[in-house]
């Protein structure tokens, strides 16, 4: 009988599956991706600062290789990529990345403009003194440590360090189904903000944020989001905060100005910025800035050249605010690992307390902990003392027995450890001097000893004691506020007049009968239109007078309406693009009209089964790629006619296929934003042909064709007028065998007369 295979296990795809990707999502929860409330540090970035300390790097020591560092890291305690550690490693340094840097880099670790930093052989690194307090107490019993990966080393689980860097510094980091997103604050702040939960644990976030004004970048930069914002945040550890770059306007001789960008938002890059800027005024999106000149060198210094004198600072610069990185949105996702390394979304009250109590349970323990050092000093002190007081009896039974130890502790009462520190003290020390500073040592160790005793067993100590030390920490390593506070009261966002920031230039516009679309530069006369190039099978459907500044109304024949910006059509070289790139179009879908609209333009819209209404520009303008419906049509019907109402037009003119044409007054065709509309024109067979608009005074006219382009009038159309809805009866002699109302246009220009 053949013997069972023991490896394979027969289990379910599935559960096997998400067995092990729920190990592995932990893994990088809790591992690798969240921070520890305690003290605000990933793994990678703990063992960081655990290399550098057991190198003694500390800040008064010289630099070593930042490659020394990456290597141990890499080959004791996170065994990963070196270049990722590296990069860790080098954010810790960078004052522009971190609001109180951990390590102390020498050599190229980039800058703010984005530039990378040098490779880990050509740079030195040491800790900064936050970086040392931060683990101050690991030699004091105050955290538990573990194997490392390969159970030769240990590493601390946490750093014990009185510092709120979770906060200070804050972090970034995407795990596996959740994130977390932390600004910088000020020490200082935090410092105070914790002091008062120490006073009374009951104050809300609200009014933490009377000493925690909002987060504090080191890049600066200004807040303008309102208390009530910031306040939500904080409450629900989820939100954004909107922060501008810091812009003043400078005032020249002569009356010139320029604006100055002396601090930039957090987390942008100065070089991508700038080119940023400098392609807004390569394409022409912003015509009222002139230039960009990066006169930067320890300090950000950004110039800002407006077009003319004449143009409005405050335009200019919420016109930049809007189009480029000069403003930013920074998220708030306060998710961190709690002491039990339970992932979980804090408030600023939640995150404070749980730093301070563990900073409690700290303190104890490193209380706990001198007193147990004193105790073994008070037991050697003792013996001394008792040696010192017997000195004759005890050189005696040193010089004449061959076991003075047991001798020593059966005549003096001594333990084993005082009886060897006997033995193994020096002969310089069995001077007078020496048995004067014993007591003074030991009278200081009962009153130290006394001291701590309260401190353990006393909560009142322990918190004064706790503010006592915040308020060093804050005065040591507290500065001033970088990152103004400013309501969004004072900085208004004004609307914006978005045609100002396109340059008013002439253009063509041309579109093919298969929907191919260019613009040419200048007013091309009607006349070249013959000359123009069109893809094999194409020709020339429409072609118009216009500027960038205009808004290009395209309409469906399923009746939705697109609008496009005059300064977004492709150029005239060639043969354009296809109008649908450029809007959500089927290609199964025709084209009834392309023209030129305003906001108060009024629109004549009619279907093939001739039903129609009045529309108005603003009604038909169109946001989105999307479009927006604007005419319902029944089964079987299509835009027919878009036509704009001339001014001064005061009649529709309606033919149909059949020939008959009705004239009857606008007035009795409702204004609609979107629907059906109403009955133009009855057929007893056929369908709508063409409508448009005219003054009855002053008749309907033609064209004729032909070279001599003359035109014919109808002045007199009475025999035509007629109620909305009527049959109509045959279209004047010479109308023209298309059943179209063609436009009468100028030789020289191409543009329509206003009377069509």
């Amino acid at each position: 009988m053949e013997t069972p295979d023991l490896s394979i296990i027969d289990t379910p795809f599935a559960s096997a599956l998400s067995e092990r990707y729920l190990v592995y999502a932990l893994s990088t929860i809790t591992a690798r991706s969240l921070p520890d409330v305690r003290d605000g540090l990933k793994p990678v970035h703990r063992r960081l600062l655990w290399a550098m300390r057991a190198l003694r790097l500390d800040p008064a020591s010289a630099y070593k290789k930042s490659a020394r560092v990456v290597g141990d890291v890499i080959g004791k305690f996170h065994p990963h990529g070196d270049q990722s550690v590296y990069d860790a490693m080098v954010r810790l340094a960078q004052d522009f990345a971190l609001r109180y840097p951990l390590v102390d880099g020498q050599g190229n670790f980039g800058n703010i403009d984005g530039d990378h930093a040098a490779a880990y052989r050509y740079t030195e690194a040491r800790l900064t003194p936050v970086g040392a307090v931060l683990m101050a107490g690991l030699d004091e019993g105050t955290v538990e440590y573990r194997k490392t990966y390969n159970g030769e080393d240990e590493e601390p689980e946490v750093f014990p360090g009185l510092f709120p860097n979770l906060l200070a510094n804050g972090a970034s980091g995407i795990a596996v189904g959740m994130a977390t997103s932390i600004p910088p604050h000020n020490v200082g702040e935090l410092a105070a903000a914790a002091a008062a939960l120490i006073d009374d644990r009951r104050l809300g976030d609200a009014e933490l944020l009377a000493f925690v004004k909002g987060p504090d970048f080191p890049t600066g930069g200004v807040l303008v989001d309102d208390s009530e914002t910031i306040a939500r945040a904080y409450v629900s550890g989820r939100g954004s905060f909107r922060l501008r770059a810091r812009i003043e306007k400078v005032v020249e001789k002569g009356g010139g100005w320029h604006l100055l960008v002396s601090e930039i938002p957090y987390g942008v890059q100065k070089g991508k910025l700038i080119e940023a800027i400098a392609g807004l005024i390569g394409d022409k999106k912003l015509p009222i800035l002139a230039d960009v000149r990066d006169e930067s060198a320890e300090d950000v210094r950004i110039v800002l050249e407006p077009r003319s004198r004449t143009v409005d600072p405050a335009l200019l610069e919420e016109s930049l605010y809007r189009m480029s990185e000069l403003e930013v949105r920074f998220p708030l996702n306060l998710n961190v690992l709690d002491k039990t390394r339970t992932p979980g979304v804090m408030s600023l009250k939640e995150a404070l307390l749980a730093w301070l109590d563990f900073q409690f349970e700290v303190l104890v323990a490193r209380s706990l902990h001198r007193i147990g050092k004193i105790d073994d000093r008070l037991e050697l002190v003792e013996g001394f003392l008792k040696a010192f007081l017997n000195l004759d009896r005890v050189i005696a039974i040193i010089r004449s027995e061959d076991e003075p130890k047991p001798v020593l502790i059966a005549e003096f009462e001594l333990t084993e450890r005082q009886a060897e520190a006997i033995l193994n003290m020096r002969l310089r020390s069995l001077r007078k001097l020496e048995e004067m500073e014993l007591t003074k040592e030991r009278a200081k160790l009962v009153k130290e000893r006394e001291e701590l005793d309260r401190l353990v067993t006393e909560p009142g100590r322990q918190r004064r004691r706790m503010k006592k030390d915040l308020a060093a920490m804050a005065e040591r390593f507290g500065d001033a506020r970088r990152t103004a506070v400013v309501p969004v009261a004072a900085t208004a966002r004004a609307e914006i007049d978005w045609s100002q920031m396109i340059e008013k230039e002439p253009i063509t516009v041309i579109l093919s009968k298969r929907g191919w679309i260019r613009s040419m530069k200048g007013h091309v006369a009607a006349a070249e239109g013959d000359s123009l190039k069109f893809r094999e099978g194409d020709a020339l459907e429409t072609m118009f007078h216009a500027q960038t500044t205009d808004k290009l109304l395209l309409v469906a024949e399923d009746g939705r309406a697109f609008t496009l910006g005059g300064d977004k059509l492709p150029g005239g070289r060639g043969f354009g693009e296809p109008v649908r790139l450029l809007i959500d179009l089927p290609a199964e879908v025709g084209i009834a009209a392309l023209m030129k609209v305003r906001a108060d333009t009024r629109l004549l819209l009619a279907s093939s089964d001739g039903k129609g209404f009045v529309a108005r520009g603003e009604a038909v303008i169109a946001e989105t790629r999307k479009g927006k419906q604007v005419m319902n049509l029944r089964a079987g019907a299509k835009v027919a006619v878009v036509r704009a109402v001339g001014e001064g037009h005061d009649s529709v003119a309606v033919v149909g296929e059949n020939r008959k044409m009705l004239v009857f007054p606008i007035g009795e065709l409702p204004e609609m934003a979107r629907g059906q509309g109403v009955t133009l024109q009855k057929y007893r067979d056929g369908a709508l042909a063409d409508a448009t608009t005219l003054a009855l005074g002053e008749g309907l006219s033609w064209p004729l064709g032909g070279e001599s382009r003359r035109v014919r009038t109808e002045s007199d159309l009475t025999a035509w007028r007629a109620a909305r809805g009527a049959a109509g009866r045959m279209a004047p002699n010479g109308f023209p065998r298309s059943n179209r109302f063609e436009p009468v246009t100028t030789a020289s220009t191409g543009e329509q007369k206003p009377s069509d």
